[in-house]
């Protein structure tokens, strides 16, 4: 009887089309999150290249921290990543869902 296994893609497309594999992404020691990086990791994370719980041990991040990384994506796209939009991006969802 076969164990369940999980397939990993050997490659996802990232954020910008680009192809992500585990070489590619951000090291495991980044500490200065700019949003292109960000983005890969959520697209990697999206397209099974990790799972959350591998992405926030490889970069010591909380799930909280992850999980609005894809909130933000999600919401607004890449320019919701950035730390200076935070609010304004927050302020439009929140108008969008009054209506």
């Amino acid at each position: 009887m076969m164990e369940h296994q999980k397939i990993r893609p050997a490659k996802v497309i990232g954020p910008l089309g680009e192809s992500l594999t585990l070489d590619s992404l951000p090291p495991p020691q980044t500490t200065r999150w700019v949003v292109r990086r960000k983005a890969e990791v959520v697209a990697a994370v999206n397209g099974g290249l990790l799972s959350v719980d591998e992405v926030c041990e490889r970069y010591n991040l909380t799930v909280e921290e992850f999980a609005g990384w894809q909130r933000a994506i999600d919401r607004s796209g890449m320019p919701g990543l950035r730390v200076t939009r935070i609010q304004h991006y927050r302020s439009l969802y929140e108008r969008q869902h009054k209506y």
